[in-house]
């Protein structure tokens, strides 16, 4: 019923297209020596006439050989005669922003990792705990990740309103995407570490009742650990939206939330091989984990956090934004 309200666009193909041409122009036009005068490369055929050649960027170098021209490549009338053999140059410098940022995408592989797990094992240590709040009610297992949502959908709104303007007002400056990532990644292998300490807790307290009618530890002592990731997960996912919005060009924008998708996908596989790696390697997730060492497994990722919290600092020091100035202004609204 909305749909005639829509503008609607006629598809100009696909954007992955254009990513894949300029991968095989510049391997078939390998062996061709890089020229130094902007003429020699191809500007496209909807460019003014009137308008600059530019010369592409020295950044993957090797990659701007998909714009050279070569005898034949141009037909009289502007058009290239085999796409796949020329790109122009706005569509390589398209590219190498992608490139650029694979580095800190793959960072957050086994950050949702930690998540994958986390959650996994939280339900395994809410089903050996007490789930009763009041005589009546008992928390369902499998629903003991709500805290997660709600600490994150919680917490954005303060976080917009009131902690990015104090930090602006502080600094002078607004948090990069980059800074927030970085939060979000300390957070998480903070909330390991708590997820360790309660785990021995129950543990010794599992073990120090067994046999005995004592209740066992209350669920609710697992709640701060899923609270700590629910405000990481605030931190990193929209600031790796934000990052890859800003840095993308126009043709790419629409990837910015399908590279965080992908990356939940992938991260989510990792963890279900972490954890068979982990039972088949080790006795510390045995069926009755009061006889194992679930903390060992949490110690494990966040000596994996810290370390990967390394490669992201690594990665983060050595990348240069290319719109800084954009993200000031999406993260300014009140400057308007």
């Amino acid at each position: 019923m909305g749909s005639r309200f829509y503008a609607k666009f006629k598809p100009k193909g696909s954007p992955f297209t254009s990513l894949a041409r300029v991968i095989v122009a510049s391997i078939t036009n390998r062996q061709v020596s890089l020229p130094s005068t902007a003429e020699d490369f191809f500007q496209g055929c909807n460019v003014v006439p009137k308008a600059l050649a530019v010369v592409p960027s020295n950044t993957f170098r090797f990659l701007n050989r998909a714009a050279i021209i070569s005898e034949g490549d141009v037909k009289p009338d502007g058009l290239t005669t085999n796409r796949w053999r020329l790109c122009s140059v706005q569509e390589v410098e398209d590219f190498k922003p992608l490139i650029k940022i694979l580095p800190l995408w793959s960072t957050s592989f086994f950050l949702g990792t930690t998540i994958g797990v986390q959650a996994s094992l939280s339900i395994l240590q809410a089903l050996a705990m007490n789930r009763y709040v009041g005589p009546n009610f008992q928390i369902p297992a499998g629903s003991i990740l709500v805290f997660v949502l709600l600490s994150t959908a919680l917490f954005l709104a303060p976080f917009d309103k009131f902690l990015l303007p104090t930090w602006k007002n502080l600094t002078g400056k607004s948090l990069t995407p980059l800074q927030r990532i970085g939060t979000g990644h300390v957070l998480n292998f903070l909330s390991m570490g708590v997820s360790a300490l309660v785990e021995s807790k129950r543990l010794n307290v599992a073990k120090s009742n067994e046999g005995s009618n004592i209740v066992a530890m209350s669920v609710l002592w697992l709640v701060p650990q899923l609270v700590i990731v629910g405000i990481a997960e605030a931190f990193h996912f929209p600031g790796q939206v934000s990052l890859y919005y800003q840095e993308f060009p126009i043709t790419l924008k629409n990837m910015a939330t399908a590279m965080i998708s992908v990356l939940v996908g992938i991260s989510f596989y990792l963890a279900t091989a972490l954890i068979d790696v982990v039972r088949k390697t080790s006795t510390w997730l045995p069926g009755n984990i009061n006889n194992g060492r679930l903390d060992n497994v949490y110690w494990i990722l966040v000596i994996g956090g810290v370390v990967n919290f390394g490669y992201y600092v690594t990665c983060a020091w050595y990348y240069k934004y290319q719109n800084l100035n954009e993200v000031d202004h999406i993260d300014s609204p009140s400057d308007e």
